[in-house]
């Protein structure tokens, strides 16, 4: 379960770490191929499930499917709470 909650929140801090992790990253690859906006959100979300992983794995807990659950309702989840909410809103005007 504290995997899952690891990964959780290293999902929902990823748009958090596209500058100061996922920058530096692109400008270094940058140098090789070109990275576009997309590809940093996209390293920005490596980074955060490594940086998971290997807490859970010093934690001992969690497995791999928590884990990987745990950071795509992270990474989605303040979209998945706006929907949630309209629904919840929409039956209670009714």
């Amino acid at each position: 379960m504290l995997g899952f909650l690891i990964a959780a929140a290293a999902g929902y801090l990823t748009p958090h770490l596209e500058g100061p992790v996922a920058g530096p990253v692109a400008k270094a690859l940058g140098q090789y191929f070109p990275v576009t906006d997309a590809e940093k959100r996209l390293i920005a979300f490596m980074a955060a499930i490594l940086g998971a992983a290997v807490l859970a794995a010093v934690f001992n807990t969690g497995s791999v499917f928590g884990i990987l659950v745990g950071a795509i309702l992270g990474y989605f989840g303040t979209r998945i709470f706006a929907v949630l909410k309209k629904v919840i809103e929409g039956r209670t005007d009714q």
